[in-house]
């Protein structure tokens, strides 16, 4: 695969730097940034996946780690959805300007409290076109939902009963385009054989039909091999 662009990044955020992976195929269309959960990073193999299967369909993608490591350390942190949502709309505001990415339409994918701090950015952030939360914690935005109006996807595993009362929770506050899949024998993690490919797909799809421009949409679908 040809890329305009391949490199780790830096952005500025406040007095600290923020560090990631910018990925944009020549074909590139959108970006879609990742937002992860406590506990991860912009190394996590599973969210690494899913930006493989996009950057196959047409999107760039935007790993970037929203605390460094010494934040990191301290768990409070990891729960602070306000500063994580500032972080992301720093991250966002330097993806608007930067010259591979510049005036391309910009989704966010969000896993666990990533997905609510993506949820908060999306309800202040007009230029934002489209959100995946996969296995998120998006009741932690529950204040805001009602004030994102981009259309949104819900993606959790139907073994993890606490995360799926949850999401039905934070699905039913919000008003916009919404969606929920329940991935069947998945757990929070979709670590089980195939799960981790349905959740690619559903989001790659999602993608396709809000986040690509209509005149450059892509009529391939979005299979995994």
């Amino acid at each position: 695969m040809a890329y305009r662009y391949l490199e780790e990044i830096r952005i500025a955020s406040g007095n600290v730097n923020l560090y990631g992976d910018l990925q944009i195929p020549v074909t590139a269309d959108a970006v879609v940034v990742f937002v992860h959960g406590s506990g991860s990073s912009r190394f996590s193999k599973r969210n690494r996946e899913v930006a493989a299967l996009l950057q196959r369909h047409h999107f760039g993608t935007l790993l970037f780690d929203l605390l460094t490591m010494e934040e990191d350390m301290h768990y409070y942190n990891r729960l602070d959805i306000d500063l994580l949502t500032k972080r992301l709309v720093d991250v966002t505001a330097w993806i608007e300007s930067f010259e591979a990415t510049k005036g391309i339409p910009i989704g966010y994918f969000g896993t666990g409290t990533g997905a609510a701090a993506a949820l908060q950015a999306a309800a202040k952030l007009p230029q934002i076109n489209a959100v995946v939360s996969g296995s998120g914690r998006a009741h932690l935005a529950i204040d805001v939902l009602h004030r994102v109006n981009i259309p949104t996807l819900l993606i959790v595993g139907s073994l993890h009963e606490d995360i799926l009362q949850l999401n039905k929770k934070a699905f039913a506050a919000m008003v916009c385009k919404k969606k929920l899949e329940i991935v069947e024998g998945a757990n929070h993690l979709f670590e089980e054989p195939g799960k981790l490919e349905i959740v690619s797909e559903l989001a790659c799809t999602w993608f396709k039909k809000y986040l690509l421009p209509m005149n450059s949409f892509k009529q391939d679908k979005c299979f995994t091999n």
